[in-house]
């Protein structure tokens, strides 16, 4: 259950930048430890990998807390933080802070990053996007809103799961932006579909609505309690189709559907990406480190006089997409790690395909 607000801002979020100045003042002792460690584990230096990446972010989170207060106080103790001038102040704050972090994991789990397909910012300038995007491994979000603000951009609207609030970081920056934090499945909660499409309204030429329609990270299980869950709602057709995916989890059309009739002047942007989609438990992620992985993320444009306009064709429109999504995956599994690539590289990287 997910504390309230005041909890969160006045309790958990002051602890974590005490922690972070903790942490980092015996920094040393707890890397000796980790060192010492490590012989006894299997793998390269997993114990200091994880220890040092778990040090950073908690660091990461409390500077931008700091920071996130120092916008609050400048803006008149949260006077104008929904002016025009502080939310750009934001999307900057978030765009350094992600570019900070994906430094760090491109150094030390030694990852790189491969864009193919379209180029959002080369390709559709001056319009408007929905973003729809499957959602697989850990971190997939924070690469896509990375691509988004960093190469693209874009000021991201985002629907995501209120879970993500016991983040004070996350909580208090994206609560301050035009983003929904949703539950989904909780009951009691009406009309998901109508604060996805309020959401999606007024949207401007550099904003990108964006949406998992999945509603969760993909794994073989959620994937069959997905399809029998078409099948109790008597949607045999979705079922069977469903059957034919293998790598992601069938799309739940409503929300799309609603951002599409509040935004319908805009463009919509199919995004798969490979690489983090076996990351399923922690012990996975464990086992993999230090990862060296080439992560793959393919952009797909589609301009809005091609989104077809009744409901039916809309949906039958996503599961096409989204079975081309499952059979590109099953196309680009990823290799290791080319050694000497970096994040910086990136611009150089995008290519068809």
């Amino acid at each position: 259950m997910l504390p309230p607000p005041w909890v969160r801002r006045l309790v958990i979020a002051p602890a974590v930048v005490v922690l972070a100045l903790v942490l980092l003042t015996t920094l040393p002792v707890w890397l000796l430890v980790a060192l010492a460690a490590s012989p006894l584990v299997p793998g390269h230096l997993r114990v200091p990998r994880l220890v040092f990446l778990a040090i950073v972010y908690i660091v990461w989170d409390a500077a931008a807390l700091v920071c996130l207060a120092a916008l609050w106080v400048a803006s008149g103790f949260g006077w104008k933080i929904r002016s025009p001038a502080f939310q750009r102040a934001h999307y900057v704050l978030t765009g350094r802070f992600l570019a900070a972090l994906f430094w760090v994991a491109e150094w030390s789990l030694h990852l790189s990053l491969d864009v193919v397909g379209t180029d959002p910012d080369t390709g559709m300038p001056g319009r408007p996007e929905i973003v729809v995007s499957r959602h697989a491994g850990p971190g997939d979000s924070f690469v896509l809103i990375h691509s988004l603000v960093n190469w693209f951009d874009r000021e991201p609207r985002i629907v995501l799961k209120a879970t993500l609030q016991w983040d004070p970081a996350v909580d208090i920056l994206l609560n301050r932006l035009p983003n929904r934090f949703i539950t989904p499945g909780r009951p009691g909660v009406p009309d998901l579909e109508k604060h996805v499409g309020a959401l999606a309204s007024g949207l401007d030429d550099n904003d990108a609505f964006v949406i998992f329609p999945e509603g969760g990270n993909f794994t073989p299980h959620r994937r069959l309690r997905a399809i029998a869950r078409l099948r109790a709602r008597g949607l045999e057709e979705m079922a069977v189709r469903a059957e034919g995916l293998r790598n992601v989890l069938p799309p739940k059309p409503g929300g799309l559907l609603s951002a599409i009739d509040a935004a319908p002047d805009s463009g919509v942007i199919f995004v798969a990406h490979t690489g983090l989609d076996k990351l399923v438990t922690v012990a996975d992620i464990w086992r993999e480190l230090p990862m060296d992985k080439q992560l793959i993320m393919r952009f797909w444009s589609v301009p809005p006089e091609e989104v077809p306009a009744g409901e039916e064709e809309r949906i039958r429109w996503l599961y096409d997409w989204w079975a081309r999504i499952d059979a590109w995956i099953e196309e680009n599994r990823p290799q290791p790690r080319p050694l000497g690539t970096d994040w910086s590289a990136r611009r150089t990287s995008v290519r068809s395909g």
